[in-house]
């Protein structure tokens, strides 16, 4: 679904809506809460990282995981992702393979994931975590969860995008977030904000007074793959949490946006969704560009009629990245 835009009102602002619901907002603070409080959750044999957010939606916690994992391996330490694979129709735990899995088992993210790492899809997290070590992990990486106690966790990152912030600073359904900003930040190790300068600027100046844990910044890049966007006629989509930030890197590429479609995030890709863009853009002598995310949720007779604009995450403070990390080889 698309996030409601007084979601993203200005906190000093939020709008009648957020207040009307903001009694809902306070009961869905206390079940989150009360949940987190019901178990002290599996202690695993090998260290877990929780790769978390506060908002619901997409923060960049895909990307900081592929970053995380490749850290590790070019350390030569076998780190696996375990994750919910939402909107994949298998329980698990089930170890992803691309050529025996599709989204619609196991979800978009875990089919990115496994190109960097082994990634375990499942519901219960503590079953996936023990399928992970039981496979040889040496370091478990957690796809999302700082609000699951299920599993303990040795280092919680709280992934935010540095544009959107944390939107109107209400809970769910007043806002966007799954518990209280104070309430999660006492469970992170650091704060991961992930924008441009001019993003981080913001963020700083919104939420630098509210945001009391350690703080550090990452960017996207984008992958040199000799594509010349500048000029391209294109027409963009993209089911991610912000399509916008996806539609104004391309315009920052140069490439001329004649259309640009806002799917939800996760939106399957049909054959007749997939027909329409197809139609549109030859009208519109366009080429059809996608996320890596939703590219993976293509029917096969689309993958070469779209290209994808391919991102990485860079750490700004690698040192700090590595202080965090390093001493978890040694647990």
């Amino acid at each position: 679904m698309k996030a409601p835009a007084f979601w993203y009102a200005p906190p000093s602002a939020p709008g009648l809506r957020a207040r009307l619901l903001a009694p809902l907002g306070a009961l869905y603070a206390w079940g989150t809460a009360r949940r987190l409080a019901s178990t002290t959750g599996y202690r695993a044999g090998v260290p877990v990282i929780c790769i978390g957010n506060v908002n619901a939606g997409g923060t960049g916690k895909t990307p900081t995981a592929i970053a995380i994992a490749e850290w590790f391996a070019e350390k030569k330490i076998a780190a696996h992702v375990v994750t919910r694979g939402y909107g994949g129709r298998l329980m698990g735990p089930v170890a992803v393979d691309t050529e025996q899995h599709g989204a619609g088992d196991v979800g978009d993210e875990p089919l990115l994931l496994v190109a960097f790492a082994p990634v375990w899809v499942a519901k219960d997290r503590k079953a996936g975590v023990e399928a992970a070590e039981a496979a040889g992990a040496e370091i478990i990486l957690l796809d999302d969860g700082l609000q699951n106690p299920a599993v303990q966790k040795d280092l919680s990152i709280v992934v935010v995008d540095a544009v959107m912030g944390f939107g109107n600073g209400r809970v769910i359904p007043a806002g966007p977030l799954r518990e209280p900003l104070k309430q999660g930040l006492t469970r992170a190790d650091f704060v991961l904000s992930i924008g441009n300068e001019a993003a981080q600027t913001l963020f700083s100046k919104s939420w630098g007074h509210a945001v009391d844990a350690p703080h550090t910044t990452a960017h996207l890049e984008i992958l040199a793959t000799g594509m010349p966007w500048a000029g391209l006629r294109v027409l963009a989509f993209a089911g991610i949490g912000y399509p916008e930030k996806f539609f104004a890197t391309l315009r920052g590429l140069g490439a001329e946006l004649v259309r640009a479609e806002a799917l939800s995030d996760h939106q399957p890709l049909t054959p007749a969704l997939m027909a329409r863009l197809d139609q549109e853009a030859k009208t519109l002598g366009a080429q059809l560009v996608t996320t890596e995310k939703d590219a993976v949720r293509l029917p096969g007779t689309f993958r070469q009629k779209v290209l994808t604009l391919p991102v990485r995450l860079k750490f700004d403070d690698p040192g700090l990245i590595d202080a965090h990390l390093a001493p978890l080889m040694k647990r």
